[in-house]
């Protein structure tokens, strides 16, 4: 099978993600020429594991989001010091989102910036945390508010790992491509599925060189994480993210209609591949509370003038700001009276 090169263009800080089978053998020549040692952060449930030619560490951190905090940051840091690390060494993470973005994070901090390198074995790692450089963890004020801004030197997209997923992560990382539907009008589901995640690579590799430090077109790579991250937080994240992510993207599609951006042609799009196309949720339990949640919509990263949302419109998906409170009400009752 055809193995896929995207390259992430950023000057002289760009690099690669391969996607495809077996690529995790390929680690070798993302690594950088400086380093003599590597230390490698994992979880207990990850099967796949690189096997490296320099002297090397691995950190086992916890599993769950109560793990993804600054404690966990204290802790590698300790860690890289016993073992020696430098800012001429590597940091290879080999996980889903969290331990990329906890690697990302903890690499971005060692020594002010030690290369990182990714080992995405989770499908939202492989087509959205592992790649552009966000890094950061959670404090109780909100999630990874805390982190920074920091460019892997390559990324490997092993398919194999997917085999290993329970059906719950892999329903969890259908909600992040789902997302891609809707950000070019691309009709994904007529390419396979490694074809189809090489091309939500390619996507996100596009908008990143464009807008590395999301001050303009990569905030849309936030469609639906509005409402999915307040949701996270109202659940204690026992709702997965990308299952709050298509829940979310339902909800934009009800707020954009409630301001008359779309129609409800566009709004049934949203239905069709969310739900029936992919299989996920697309409405919330019942008994939520909307004023909490709208509570935490207002401590969103986007909020800077008002409640801010990522919303589909005539012009595509586009950050908009100065929604209100009534739209809200509006998009939760439709999205609870629907019956599909």
């Amino acid at each position: 099978m055809t193995n896929h090169r995207v390259d992430v263009a950023l000057g002289d800080r760009s690099y690669s993600v391969l996607v495809g089978h077996g690529v995790i053998n390929q680690l070798e020549e993302l690594l950088p020429k400086s380093a003599k040692r590597a230390v490698v952060i994992t979880q207990n449930n990850i099967v796949l594991q690189p096997e490296l030619k320099i002297p090397s560490t691995t950190v086992v951190i916890g599993d769950g989001e109560e793990h993804k905090n600054l404690q966990t940051i204290e802790m590698l840091s300790q860690k890289f010091a016993e073992f020696g690390l430098t800012r001429n060494d590597v940091v290879v993470g080999v996980g889903g989102g969290m331990v990329t973005d906890i690697a990302g994070f903890a690499a971005a901090s060692w020594h002010r910036g030690t290369p990182v390198v990714h080992v995405a074995t989770s499908l939202v790692g492989m087509v959205d945390a592992a790649i552009g450089g966000k890094t950061g963890v959670n404090i109780a004020q909100g999630k990874n508010l805390v982190g920074a801004f920091w460019q892997p030197s390559g990324v490997l997209c092993d398919l194999d790992a997917l085999k290993t997923l329970p059906q719950r992560e892999m329903r969890c990382g259908l909600g992040e491509v789902a997302k891609y539907h809707f950000l070019t009008g691309d009709d994904l589901l007529a390419l396979e599925m490694p074809e189809r995640i090489a091309r939500c690579v390619e996507i996100k590799a596009k908008i990143v060189a464009a807008d590395e430090r999301e001050s303009g077109s990569r905030a849309l790579l936030n469609y639906g994480h509005t409402l999915a991250h307040a949701l996270e937080r109202s659940s204690n994240f026992s709702l997965a993210h990308g299952e709050a992510v298509a829940v979310g993207m339902i909800f934009a599609a009800h707020v954009a209609h409630a301001m008359q951006r779309i129609d409800k042609a566009r709004v049934d799009e949203h239905y069709r591949v969310i739900g029936e196309t992919y299989g996920l949720k697309v409405k919330p339990d019942k008994k939520i509370d909307r004023h909490a949640l709208i509570d935490l919509m207002k401590h969103d990263k986007k909020a800077i003038s008002g409640l801010t949302f990522v919303l589909d419109g005539p012009s595509g998906i586009e950050v908009v700001a100065g929604v209100t409170e009534a739209h809200l009400s509006q998009a939760f009752d439709a999205m609870q009276l629907n019956e599909k």
